[in-house]
């Protein structure tokens, strides 16, 4: 039991979800590793959400109004951290779920299709049932796409991704939204809108600017999406890294 007084106990918390999901077998090990140097980051941002971040935010949930088939791709990572949060955004924006892992199992896929379905999300797709496509020139498991899913999407979301894949679908003329707190990489890079936060308080966030934008009329959605500089944005988020004495 983690003390409340603990000046640590969110992170320990999130570290604690993490090491659970391990040990139910739907996490990679190496995943681990990828936690703690997000964790890193949101050290340096002083573990809050900043300006440019909200920035990226609205624009993200704009696009996801604003698309036909939306799409949030979730991991083991995000499935462990944020898994309630995310099904609350996709039902806000009208998305579908996907399954997508990096070291793809059919014991980490049945895991995971099981937990959202425990959650009260019954339409999962990538699950071991679904009709699955592959993505031409991604080298690795994270090339499955589900026919009605990721495949056909026209909007992605991929929080805690590898910038492979990222740069991929984008060529392939998806509209990519990523979440990742490092605006150095790969994957904030190659992504249309890059949100510099942690997911377990941008997707609940995003959620909450979605029941505001459902009510706005189309056009200061397609403004917001037409106006937002991506590369501009991830200056602003690096110049909010700053190093604490």
């Amino acid at each position: 039991m983690i003390p409340k007084s603990h000046p640590r106990y969110e992170s320990l918390l999130l570290r604690d979800k993490m090491v659970k999901a391990a040990q139910k077998g739907y996490l990679a090990d190496s995943a681990l590793i990828a936690h703690g140097r997000g964790e890193a980051f949101d050290y340096l941002i002083g573990e809050k959400t900043t300006y440019p971040a909200k920035r990226a935010m609205y624009v993200a949930v704009a696009a996801l109004l604003l698309s036909n088939n939306p799409v949030i791709s979730v991991n083991g990572n995000a499935t462990a951290l944020a898994i309630d949060e995310i099904i609350e955004l996709a039902d806000a924006v009208n998305a579908k779920i996907e399954i997508n892992l990096f070291y793809r199992t059919d014991e980490r896929v049945k895991i995971i299709t099981n937990l959202y379905k425990d959650h009260g999300y019954k339409n999962i797709l990538g699950t071991l049932d679904d009709e699955i496509k592959y993505i031409n020139d991604i080298k690795n498991s994270r090339a499955t796409a589900s026919k009605t899913g990721i495949y056909t999407a026209d909007t992605v979301l991929i929080p805690l991704e590898d910038g492979d894949r990222a740069e991929i679908l984008k060529k392939g003329g998806k509209n990519i939204i990523t979440i990742d707190l490092n605006p150095l990489s790969r994957t904030s890079k190659m992504s249309d809108v890059s949100i510099a936060d942690n997911i377990v308080r941008a997707i609940p966030f995003m959620t909450k600017i979605a029941e505001d934008l459902k009510t706005q009329d189309k056009a200061v959605l397609f403004e917001l999406v037409n106006e937002f500089d991506n590369e501009e944005n991830l200056k602003e988020s690096l110049e909010q890294i700053k190093v604490k004495e």
